[in-house]
């Protein structure tokens, strides 16, 4: 199979993808030919248009190009996509993002940052950091970061930080030198049938890491402390970092920065104090991540955040709880039927900061809806434990948050899916 960085051409499906439009980005600054596909507008296809990638629309077999040495393709398509069906007519290789990703990982001395929680922000902090401090990393990040004003950061020297995703196993395309483990929770229960399995696919990466490589995490955690085990790499406890403040609330924010600094100061032992310390400080955030989007109409200030687990609802509507006097409005996108109905008694009681919440129609993404499971059966869990929620379409919740909410209250959108257009919406 041939090694991305060897292609001449490549065709992206799915290209809107974050990692993908990432990786998009990467190949275009090392002189490939780049084309690309997916379903619909959104702001990474805009960014790519504006580094003048043409991004084709609808996916059909005539956008791949004859003439392209590989195909990439994103995990949301599948083999009977029109245009990997057309890539094999032609004869055209074919490689997954993670597969292409691996390649370029196994070229570079890596920095991966996995973790069921914080991992993009802690990459975008620890991408920040190092570039302040002149390493020239190359980033490739799980969300737009506002420093970069994109998920990508080009860099010139041999160090890449990038994001790790466990979703089906896909990290273990990485070979990272330096893992950083933020933590560690069930989740992706459409693929992994308990804890036990999640922890075995991180003892497998943490097993990736070479006897001169590191480990940052937390190693007093039980969730963790399974998965460290066998590993060569030594082992950093991100906990005894100072907690240096940022902009955003929270404790998980804290621990973020932590992460981040220990994992920088591996890769810049001589890293200057100041220096670790003002870069957090500036650290702008990412898209979707506690997201201050304006105002309503009526002065409510409306966030958004890509929460989509139950602890990290609860953690993130924690931190905004603390920062408002008057009343919290949630709008929760659930994301797959699977997750909701598996993790359904942790999101009961996630929302207890919450004054009201609105519980959108599940976001299917690559699932089946079985009838088991719905926004209405998750509303009735949340009114159970106390707080006032009832389903709603896209529609009732937009007008409900556009005339109720109060200049003192705040709205926060959330979720894996597409709710962030409402956020976009109540501020225009």
């Amino acid at each position: 199979m041939i090694d991305i960085l060897s292609a001449k051409g490549v065709h992206m499906v799915g290209v809107g993808g974050i990692g993908m439009s990432a990786l998009a980005q990467y190949l275009l600054d090392h002189g490939i030919r780049v084309t690309g596909s997916d379903r619909d507008t959104s702001p990474v296809t805009e960014l790519l248009e504006g580094k003048g990638m043409q991004v084709m629309m609808p996916q059909r077999a005539e956008n791949v190009p004859e003439d392209a040495d590989l195909v990439v393709y994103t995990e949301a398509v599948g083999e009977d996509n029109p245009e990997r069906v057309r890539a094999r007519e032609l004869g055209i290789p074919q490689k997954s993002y993670f597969d292409a990703l691996g390649d370029i990982s196994q070229r570079m001395r890596t920095v991966a940052v996995a973790g069921t929680h914080g991992k993009t922000t802690t990459t975008g902090m620890l991408a920040r950091i190092l570039r302040d401090a002149g390493a020239e990393p190359t980033a490739i990040v799980g969300s737009l970061v506002r420093d970069f004003g994109s998920n990508y950061l080009p860099g010139t020297s041999d160090w890449l930080v990038v994001e790790a995703c466990e979703y089906k196993r896909d990290f273990l395309t990485l070979s990272p030198e330096i893992l950083v483990i933020t933590n560690l929770e069930l989740d992706h229960t459409d693929y992994y049938a308990d804890l036990a399995d999640v922890q075995s696919a991180f003892r497998a990466l943490a097993e990736k890491v070479p006897a001169h490589g590191f480990i940052v995490t937390n190693p007093a955690d039980p969730n963790i402390a399974p998965a460290l085990e066998g590993a060569a790499g030594r082992i950093v406890d991100y906990t005894h970092e100072a907690g240096y403040p940022t902009r955003f609330p929270g404790e998980f924010n804290i621990m973020n920065a932590r992460a981040a600094s220990a994992a920088a100061r591996l890769v810049l032992p001589a890293l200057a104090e100041d220096g670790l310390r003002d870069s957090l400080a500036a650290f702008e955030g990412t898209w979707r991540r506690f997201e201050h989007k304006g105002r309503t109409g009526n002065g409510a200030d409306v966030y958004d955040d890509y929460a989509h687990h139950p602890t990290a609802v609860r953690s993130t509507l924690a931190a905004l709880r603390r920062k408002v006097a008057g009343k919290v409005y949630v709008a929760f996108h659930p994301h797959l039927f699977s997750r909701t109905r598996d993790l359904l008694p942790e999101f009961a009681t996630a929302f207890g900061s919450a004054d009201k919440v609105l519980v959108a129609p599940i976001y299917a993404a690559r699932e089946i809806d079985d009838g088991t499971m719905s926004n209405a059966v998750l509303a009735d869990a949340i009114r159970a434990n106390g707080v006032d929620a009832a389903p709603a379409t896209f529609e009732e919740i937009e007008a409900l948050l556009s005339s109720e909410p109060r200049e003192g209250d705040a709205v926060m959108t959330m979720g894996a899916g597409d709710i962030y257009k409402v956020a976009d919406r109540l501020v225009s």
